[in-house]
């Protein structure tokens, strides 16, 4: 009966999801108290039920029940027990259920910790929030349903994708989906703000955590998703432009430039409507991402190769929320703007240009990922987007960001001193050129290797100048209040990913290679002795076991063993050794015997050196515990926002200068 109680549960979560989006909407309109108070009940009873129903297909996949379609199709008796976990999310209808459970995670979780605002905002929030979830429940039980029965039981399954039996797997969708289904809590919050008009910038700073933690986890399951496709596709490359990856870095553009609108909004007032717009955005840049990898529209390694009548559900329903909340927005933006002026030398003007840059860029990613599905769709035949367009226009539309980045902390809000900001230039400039003149002789005039250097050092000396600035000025309990700190991290977090970037890009060796056993290959100062191939045996899987035995001025650096896997439904798949380090990794990808005659052969092998790539995923781990303390600054949990309905707005200004 584990299908049927899980298809239960999912009804009984659409009842209660069209009881949250509905109810206190009408009570917050109509200013009927008993209406309004349903909202955290019913969020509460819709995240149990969707917590069962996501626990009975855990326990399909942990029992084996191939009488699940699901089940049968992403899972056999040799995998396993945590790929049959992951295996839950590892299709269409299992991380749309994750999605749902995470949705209601971030809703349970509001519900909770929002007490202290007040009532009848809380009951427009979570009111959005279960007009969302009604859409996706509906989507679940209506097309896609993971407890569809396949009678007559088989025997066993079939196979999760080669390509996802992988540690990574086990966290990046649920850490990713953190960050996607995050975004819409700063979208409920500001078609609350909407709603009501009434509350100015109050609703920002309530805002303001939820987005920096949505934020923080997307930074994460980006960062997860470039380590996954480094280690596991076998080609050394840590992003390639994907449109799925693109599909999640389109969000985390937006949301960038959301956090610091709203620190605009909420310190001075300005920049509300704009705030609210980008609220909007990032939102439906993830729902266009659900759309993409599940509409059949596209092909890649992470899309879920689904009925293209369910991309026409997704489509609509994204068609519903833009539509919606654009008309909503056009017809109450007006009550909500408004802000104090500022010069042109100030933090507003600097996050004013910031925000038009991330902005750009996220609509550059969005234009060079919808055009191919364009012009196939107008007959203009096949067209490739692919790194030249990406790379080029990104990196010319964030070069006024890295350029004003070790400004910001500087910055004063309304006017800022520019004496003060010239010795900033001076000092992050000179360090800047002086390690590009290192970095010149050491590299022998490599120019992105310059540049990188250059970066990194301007964006990361110019945070730690501003750090050791408050070490000196500032009394010890005030020196690093939780936002502050988090947007040094963060700050300092782009300089360290840009000498990833850079460096790695410049400074990387490659190489294919034909070796037979015994025989020895050298790039970047590494002697590569290639031992020969054994047969090797997994749970699931069997395959060829290279060993190389890596060398460097005689001395042995590392023992490194390549596989080519062949799992049992006759996918081959690729498991690259890397030899990690602070500076460099060593890597080495198994290709196919020379001659399938005789295996113990030559073989073909791809070897890697590539310095400074580990520094792409530290910079990225950086940004993600820059938005986790900003978000943890107790200004955001003081109780005084709880009358913030009943002041009038000179007191709301006056209580937060």
């Amino acid at each position: 009966m584990t299908p049927e109680l899980g298809q239960l549960a999912l009804i009984l979560a659409l009842l209660l999801a069209l009881a949250q989006g509905v109810l206190p909407l009408i009570g917050a309109w109509s200013g009927n108290r008993a209406l309004m108070s349903i909202a955290r009940p019913a969020a509460a009873g819709q995240a149990v039920f969707v917590t069962l129903a996501f626990a009975l297909l855990t326990w399909a996949f942990l029992s084996f029940d191939f009488s699940v379609q699901y089940v049968a199709d992403n899972s056999n008796l040799a995998l396993p027990w945590y790929y049959r976990i992951a295996a839950v999310w590892g299709a269409h209808e299992g991380s749309l259920l994750l999605w749902i459970f995470i949705l209601n995670l971030w809703t349970l979780t509001l519900a909770t910790f929002s007490r202290n605002l007040p009532e009848v905002f809380v009951a427009r929030v979570l009111g959005v929030l279960g007009l969302v979830a009604l859409g996706f429940l509906a989507f679940i039980i209506f097309t896609s349903n993971p407890f569809a029965r396949l009678l007559p039981m088989p025997p066993d399954g079939g196979d999760l994708n080669p390509v996802l039996q992988d540690p990574g797997m086990t966290f990046h969708p649920p850490v990713l989906y953190m960050g996607y289904v995050g975004f819409s809590v700063a979208f409920a919050f500001s078609i609350a703000a909407l709603l009501g008009g009434e509350l100015e910038q109050a609703w920002v700073r309530w805002a303001r955590p939820w987005t920096n933690v949505a934020w923080a986890f997307l930074s994460a399951g980006i960062v997860a998703g470039s380590w996954w496709a480094y280690a596991e596709l076998g080609w050394g490359g840590w992003w390639f432009w994907d449109p799925v990856e693109n599909a999640s870095f389109m969000p985390w553009l937006v949301g960038a430039a959301l956090i610091h609108a709203q620190a605009v909004t909420e310190k001075r007032g300005g920049l509300r409507a704009w705030t609210i717009l980008l609220s909007i955005f990032a939102f439906s840049l993830s729902l266009l991402g659900t759309f993409l990898v599940r509409s059949g529209v596209l092909t890649s390694v992470h899309a879920f190769a689904s009925d293209p009548r369910r991309g026409l559900f997704i489509l609509c329903f994204l068609a519903v929320v833009v539509g919606g909340s654009l008309l909503l927005y056009a017809l109450r933006a007006p009550k909500v703007a408004g802000g104090k002026p500022f010069a042109v030398v100030s933090r507003e003007t600097a996050i004013l240009i910031g925000n038009l840059m991330l902005t750009v860029a996220a609509a550059m990613v969005l234009l060079g990922t919808l055009f191919p599905l364009l012009g196939d769709a107008l007959n203009l035949g096949k067209i490739s987007v692919g790194p030249p367009y990406f790379g080029f226009l990104f990196t010319l539309l964030m070069m006024p960001v890295v350029l004003l980045l070790p400004f910001g902390p500087y910055l004063r809000w309304g006017k800022s001193d520019v004496p003060v900001l010239k010795k900033v230039m001076w000092r992050a400039g000179l360090a800047a050129v002086a390690c590009a003149i290192v970095a010149a002789l050491v590299t022998s005039g490599e120019t992105k290797a310059i540049a990188g250097t250059a970066a990194a050092v301007w964006c990361g000396f110019g945070t730690l100048l501003y750090v050791f600035k408050r070490w000196r000025e500032m009394p010890a309990g005030r020196r690093y209040p939780a936002e502050m700190a988090g947007m040094l991290l963060a700050h300092f977090g782009v300089g360290v990913f840009l000498a990833g970037v850079l460096l790695t890009n410049a400074l990387s060796v490659e190489r294919d290679v034909r070796v037979a056993p015994g025989e020895t290959q050298s790039i970047g100062g590494y002697d590569f002795r290639f031992d020969g191939v054994q047969h090797t045996q997994g749970p699931n899987w069997q395959g060829d076991q290279g060993t190389v035995v890596v060398m460097r001025n005689g001395s042995e650096v590392a023992v490194m063993h390549p596989q080519k896997r062949t799992y049992l439904r006759g996918q081959v798949q690729t498991e690259s050794a890397i030899n990690p380090g602070l500076f460099r990794d060593l890597y080495v990808a198994l290709g196919e015997p020379m001659d399938a005659k005789q295996p113990e052969g030559a073989w073909a092998l791809r070897l890697y050196d590539k310095p400074f790539v580990r520094w792409i995923w530290a910079g990225g781990l950086l940004m993600m515990l820059g938005g986790f303390f900003a978000a943890a600054d107790r200004r955001f949990r003081t109780k005084r926002v709880a009358d913030a309905e009943t002041l009038p707005a000179t007191a709301l200004q006056e209580s937060r200068a």
